[in-house]
């Protein structure tokens, strides 16, 4: 049996250490593209005017889509201009399209991610789709990011939404990184767990439950806190290699296969794991504590508990069955769980999941 498990270079959170990016920059090349979403450009960047980075940088708007259209259009500026270190600055699509292109082109990338909403800046993995927004596949990158920047002012001043989809991708952490080692499946980066990584993915789920509700506060009134900073590392770091050190099972399958649904394409990545999870949970039967546990949680800080909370309003098995279907493709990380999981076994734990929340949301009320 050989473990692996894999890092970024630098990781650095902070108050204000955008501040350190021209330094970092310094290190790692000398002409740089910065790929940003238009949030970025028009709404982050202005605030950092003293920074004069627009006389630094070539600066690429991102489309919207981290598709294979996307990318190639991003490595053809790299080419045309001369670049040899990428800046992603954003979302998820943003960040994994720039890790991408970086590595397509051999040079080194810098994450500056804006929103705490899933764990994509610090591994050496990304997720294509197709132009209109369905799961592609995913791609493998050489290295890790050499540099994963920050800024706790931006994440504090983000839309509370993004931080708890955030959660929500790394509330699967721990599951997933626990089927993989039971199932003794490889993890993202080709090898198994250590006890490192899997002690990390542990640490990812106690700090969502002790801090999660605190940080959502925190982030609701744009306030750095302790609760916040912790949270902040849990979604990005701790899940980060948690995920990628450990390995992904049946939460991120069914999140690939909602994607299949396009009432789902306006949910984000993390409330639709969320889902999954749940789900998860219902299909390796956990404990009745487990399961209160979790969904308690989950309706705590605002994320998905049923299928009409990503968008699913009238659930017909039919529509569900596609979903169950493209979680249980051949290459799927379905099949990192323990024992054969089938189509119909999927779908009735879907139907569970859905059931569940609703009765709980129904009691709430009575």
């Amino acid at each position: 049996m050989v473990l692996k498990a894999v890092f970024p270079s630098q990781y650095i959170q902070g108050v204000r250490v955008l501040d350190k990016l021209q330094s970092l920059i310094d290190k790692f090349g000398s002409k740089a593209l910065l790929l940003a979403s238009p949030s970025v450009l028009h709404g982050v960047l202005p605030k950092y005017e003293h920074l004069n980075l627009d006389s630094r940088l070539t600066k690429r708007k991102f489309g919207g889509e981290c598709s294979m259209k996307e990318i190639n259009g991003i490595c053809s500026t790299i080419l045309a201009e001369g670049i040899d270190i990428v800046i992603g600055m954003g979302g998820g699509k943003t960040i994994d399209a720039a890790k991408i292109a970086a590595d397509l082109s051999n040079i080194p990338v810098i994450i500056v991610p804006t929103i705490a909403s899933t764990d994509a800046p610090c591994s050496g993995c990304a997720v294509t789709y197709t132009e209109q927004g369905v799961f592609e596949s995913v791609l493998y990158q050489k290295r890790n990011p050499a540099v994963v920047l920050v800024d706790l002012n931006i994440i504090a001043n983000s839309p509370t939404r993004f931080l708890v989809s955030g959660m929500g991708d790394a509330l699967a952490t721990w599951f997933e990184a626990n089927s993989c080692h039971t199932s003794q499946s490889l993890n993202e980066c080709g090898g198994h767990a250590t006890l490192a990584g899997m002690g990390i993915a542990k640490l990812c789920y106690d700090t969502l439950l002790e801090y999660g509700y605190q940080a959502k506060i925190a982030n609701d009134e744009h306030i750095i806190t302790p609760a916040l900073s912790k949270i902040t590392e849990a979604n990005i770091l701790l899940s980060g290699i948690g995920f990628e050190s450990c390995g992904i099972a049946s939460a991120h399958a069914i999140h690939n296969g909602l994607t299949s649904l396009p009432e789902t394409h306006r949910f984000y990545h993390g409330e639709k794991v969320a889902i999954g999870v749940l789900t998860g949970l219902h299909l390796n039967s956990a404990t009745s504590n487990q399961i209160d546990e979790v969904y308690t949680f989950c309706e705590q800080i605002g994320l998905p508990t049923t299928l009409a909370d990503v968008g699913i309003e009238n659930v017909e098995r039919d529509s569900l069955r596609i979903v169950a279907h493209e979680s249980c493709s051949k290459e799927s990380s379905m099949h990192h769980e323990s024992g054969k999981i089938t189509e119909d076994m999927v779908l009735d734990a879907l139907l569970m999941a859905d059931a569940f929340g609703k009765n709980r949301k129904q009691e709430k009320f009575v």
